[in-house]
């Protein structure tokens, strides 16, 4: 059975791992086929630590994800992080060798692995080159310029960099998994997939990923990613506070965090206690939740400032660069209560809980509508997309060599028929031997000789 319209998408996260088996269907949603979740092991934030425990993580989540599905699945497109991600701007061009053609595709693809040429610091390696905005022939501001005719085809990129020895431990992972890398992506951009609409897109927009081990930020202004940017901090931390603060262990501290957490200390009376069984043979501890989201909220300021300082790096203040619609949150972190109010206070801007339900078929599972599984059902998306632009191009080729051959046939028929026709005038028409030509002369000369 062919499944040439069906991706996988494959989160590999500080605390878990998400395998995402899915279709898109005649309406353009995503249908979930198969999801298998795996608890991670060997990943500490967003980074491979222990190879070993992460490919037996994830080959737990892609067997559960075979399981429900009944698909037999051989590649996968991965999300990357980690605090070793860091983005700069280039510009850079080609000049084209007919400027009578239009542009196409080709000349992207031209001027894009030029970029992939750049030297980079010894041991990093280029993730993506994301066109911005072309110039031709000196004419600036082209976003489309497929079509066009140009010499001279100009472009600023956002380059993406990553250490190759992360890039490569996991592609060690999923290869022995039993996969194949169908591509890598950048986990903010397969987020912002997930749950940004083109509107905010346009308007100027900053998503912020909160995960378990990292904090990812992305910036897009005018349908353009402007800004990237991977903070070294994530629920995960948050967690280990509460441990220390409290005295007690983490599974009881993800807990409390979970349930009882808040971001906003004031939401909480003192009176108000919880009580955590103590260890064998002690007493129950009871904490105060005042007293926890203190802890709370020390930490998501110190995160929520981080992240705010690269929304300034970016210089949102700039009229042309401002972010009419704010703030998007999303990732596990975002479920934190009353997060949106103390993103609001410090920022100043609008804000929201991005969903990804908003991409998937009706009848999906509430569960993965949660901002949990946003980088997973974008990673899922981008695999998708890219399934569509190759099967568009294979079509295009097709079109190409059938246009080729309806051409060829026509020209053989052409000369067909003149071969055909040159008897039919021969025949029509007699060749006259020099004498007869010789008579026909004297016979003119004599009729006007007369």
């Amino acid at each position: 059975m062919e499944h040439n319209d069906i991706s996988v998408g494959l989160d590999i996260g500080t605390t878990k791992i998400v395998a995402m088996i899915g279709r898109r269907n005649d309406y353009g949603k995503i249908e979930l086929l198969g999801t298998g979740k795996a608890k991670s092991l060997g990943v500490h934030r967003g980074v491979v630590n222990n190879i070993t425990q992460t490919i037996q993580s994830i080959q737990v989540a892609v067997d559960e994800a075979i399981n429900v599905s009944g698909i037999k699945i051989e590649e996968a497109v991965v999300g990357i992080a980690g605090q070793h991600i860091r983005s700069l701007q280039h510009s850079d061009y080609i000049t084209r060798s007919n400027s009578e053609e239009v542009i196409s595709d080709d000349d992207l693809d031209i001027l894009e692995k030029q970029v992939y040429k750049l030297v980079m610091l010894p041991g990093e390696e280029i993730i993506h080159v994301l066109p911005q905005e072309f110039k031709i022939d000196g004419q600036a501001e082209i976003t489309e310029p497929v079509g066009m005719y140009g010499g001279r085809l100009e472009a600023n990129f956002h380059v993406v960099v990553g250490q190759v020895s992360s890039i490569r431990n996991i592609g060690r992972c999923i290869k022995s998994a039993g996969l194949d890398l169908a591509g890598i992506t950048l986990e903010p951009l397969a987020s912002a997939e997930a749950v940004l609409s083109n509107e905010e897109k346009e308007a100027g927009v900053a998503l912020i990923d909160i995960g378990g081990g990292t904090t990812d930020l992305a910036i897009f202004k005018n349908g353009i990613i402007r800004h990237t940017a991977v903070i070294p901090f994530g629920g995960n931390v948050i967690t280990e506070d509460i441990k220390e603060g409290c005295s007690i262990i983490e599974k009881q501290a993800e807990l409390l965090k979970t349930k009882f957490g808040s971001a906003w200390p004031g939401e909480n009376k003192d009176n108000e206690i919880v009580s955590i069984p103590g260890l064998r043979g002690r007493d129950p501890k009871e904490i105060t939740l005042k007293n926890l989201s203190r802890i709370i909220h020390a930490r998501v300021v110190e995160i929520i400032e981080q992240v705010f300082s690269e929304i300034k790096n970016y210089g949102h203040e700039e009229p042309k660069k401002k972010l009419i619609a704010g703030i998007v949150l999303t990732g596990g972190g975002a479920q934190l209560k009353h997060l949106k109010q103390l993103v609001e206070y410090i920022t100043g801007m609008d804000t929201r809980i991005g969903y990804p339900n908003e991409n998937l078929a009706g009848d999906s599972d509430e569960n993965y509508s949660s901002p949990l599984y946003a980088t997973a059902v974008g990673l899922l998306m981008n695999g998708l997309n890219k399934l569509e632009k190759q099967k568009a191009r294979e079509q295009e080729l097709e079109q190409l060599n059938a246009n080729k051959i309806e051409e060829t046939v026509v020209e053989e028929e052409t000369v067909e028929e003149q071969v055909e026709t040159k008897p039919v005038e021969e025949a029509t028409e007699p060749k006259k031997s020099i004498f007869e030509k010789w008579g026909d002369k004297l016979k003119d000369f004599l009729d006007n000789a007369e």
